[in-house]
């Protein structure tokens, strides 16, 4: 049997989904226009980064409330970024991992159901968004966080997604937190979390 590395395997599940992502994903992607209008409230960057940006689902909706922004999305998987350019188009668009910074001097990282699926590799990313924010930018998050149901994350497991509540003392660790919140999802089946943090001074 041929070893797989976790980032193809992650390409070769989003080659599938890619096809059927939009259309399946707003059943328990919660929160994702919540945290946009939380980050609206807090300022209006001008350089934004989305960390897994998919099939340009936040993209699309950061470009409609941010419109002079410059806004620049990663994701290591090609087939959710040639989505992604149909669907909105005055962005920058790279394929790659999220292992560094991209260029630092960011206003705004936006990281949306992403973190929980790199694994290894979320608190690299997170320790590259902090490198990539300028002083005083926002680190912004919103994604799956716990379950009580062992068959519930052994399910997400299959599906690449880790459900600890890992995510949030390491960026509160590295952010000032502005917003740090849990919402139950399905009756509490699962919960997801919503951070926005404020880099901290160097």
């Amino acid at each position: 049997m041929i070893a797989t590395s976790p980032e193809a395997a992650l390409q070769a599940y989003y080659a599938l989904h890619s096809k059927i992502y939009d259309a399946t994903r707003w059943s328990f992607l919660f929160g994702r226009e919540r945290i946009l209008h939380r980050i609206a409230a807090i300022n209006s960057p001008k350089r934004i980064l989305e960390v897994g940006c998919g099939t340009g689902r936040n993209l699309l909706s950061l470009r409609r409330r941010f419109p002079l922004a410059e806004i620049t999305g990663v994701d290591l998987s090609s087939d959710m970024l040639q989505v992604a350019q149909q669907k909105v188009r005055s962005v920058t668009l790279l394929q790659q991992s999220y292992d560094k910074p991209v260029s630092g001097d960011f206003d705004l990282v936006l990281c949306s159901y992403a973190l929980t699926m790199f694994n290894p590799g979320w608190d690299t990313a997170i320790r590259a968004a902090a490198l990539d924010l300028r002083e005083g930018g926002l680190m912004s998050v919103v994604d799956f966080s716990h379950s009580q149901s062992g068959m519930f994350r052994r399910w997400m497991s299959v599906n690449h997604v880790r459900m600890e509540s890992h995510l949030w003392p390491l960026l509160r660790s590295e952010f000032t937190a502005l917003v740090d919140s849990r919402h139950a999802a399905y009756t509490g089946l699962w919960h997801y979390g919503m951070f926005i943090g404020q880099k901290k001074q160097s």
